[in-house]
């Protein structure tokens, strides 16, 4: 009987239980037995794993987070670990594994399979849409949705008071989430990592907005964003496994900058991780059900080395390597037509 490994690994986002159940429930449909390893790389570095069945993936469907836990362990990045690893899997009798992530975890899973586990299948998850070969990752749309109810409700109080409101929502490299609920939400102006920050610009959208009798903007800004001729505005230099520092703050800064240079009362909204939490959308359901599904058809054709992907209305599946070798970033064509309603 052929046995499968999942793991989840880095961020949590809406979505990840929807892919394990429908890898659980296409597993034992082919006959195979599932496996859970536990908090993403750790568990296989540590050998921690869980029981998966018909009856614990019951229920899971819309239910935000992991069951099986997540992290940003590096295997790569503490010696021994990589070995360990490789150990676990075959004591844990795996025949192959399905990696669930964004392109950290998806990155070590390229490099495992040329580093001795080559049965790997990936799914790829992040809310920030960044990941290269697939239209949309799941738990993108729930964020988006998120951000989109509380950038609407923001703009009550904005108009009430009178106020501009900056929104800093997340995006480390790329403003998929601050353009796409910028633009549903009605946003005035849009900022995201991928062009820098024009305050001068920015001001005189809010003071064109005020000469024609709008007394409140709603200005949205990736975490990612940054300052013209300036560094990432950063909580701390402190880097975590994969090399990446703790963004947030530039929401505040940039408040700051507004209030100053125009003289109009300006608060911050961060909706940090209540973003990446709760129930999962209908889209996210689907989509991450379906990813399932395909990684264990995957697996059945031994075709390995591959992540499953969406291109337009159909799951396909690219290379690995393809996925991760380049981040996503944000369609310019898109942020144009965001730009008309600037202002």
């Amino acid at each position: 009987m052929l046995k499968i490994g999942i793991l989840t690994g880095g961020g949590d986002c809406p979505g990840l239980n929807p892919v394990i159940r429908a890898v659980v429930r296409k597993a034992l449909l082919e006959g195979y037995e599932i496996v859970g390893i536990k908090n993403g790389w750790k568990g296989l570095v540590e050998n921690d794993t869980m029981r998966l069945d018909i009856n614990i993936v019951s229920g899971i469907l819309p239910k935000g987070g992991t069951i099986l836990g997540t992290s940003r362990t590096n295997p790569y990045k503490k010696e021994g670990d990589l070995q360990k690893v490789k150990d676990n899997f075959k004591k844990m009798g795996l025949d192959a594994l399905v990696a669930v992530g964004g392109e950290d975890t998806l990155g070590v899973a390229s490099k495992l399979v040329k580093d001795g586990i080559p049965n790997i299948v990936g799914v790829p998850k992040t809310i920030d849409n960044d990941l290269s070969a697939t239209d949309y990752t799941f738990g993108f749309d729930t964020a988006l949705n998120v951000a989109m109810e509380c950038i609407d409700r923001l703009h009550t109080t904005a108009e009430s008071h009178h106020r501009i409101m900056v929104a800093e929502v997340m995006g480390r490299h790329a403003g998929w989430i601050a353009l796409e609920a910028g633009i549903a939400g009605g946003a005035d102006v849009i900022l995201i990592p991928e062009i820098p920050i024009d305050l001068d610009e920015v001001c005189n959208v809010i003071k064109k907005r005020h000469a024609r009798g709008k007394t409140f903007s709603i200005v949205v800004v990736s975490e990612g964003a940054q300052f013209k001729g300036q560094d990432l505005v950063l909580q701390e230099k402190k880097l975590d496994a994969f090399g990446h520092v703790r963004l947030g703050g530039v929401g505040e800064e940039l408040a700051a900058h507004i209030e100053k240079r125009t003289g109009y009362e300006t608060r911050v909204s961060v909706l940090g991780h209540i973003q990446r939490g709760g129930s999962p959308t209908a889209f996210d359901r689907v989509l991450g059900t379906r990813f399932g599904v395909k990684a264990v058809e995957l697996i059945k054709n031994k075709k390995f080395g591959r992540m499953v992907a969406l291109a337009g209305i159909k799951i396909i599946d690219v290379s690995l390597d393809d996925a991760v070798k380049a981040l996503k970033t944000v369609d310019m064509e898109l942020y144009d037509i965001a730009k008309v309603f600037f202002g």
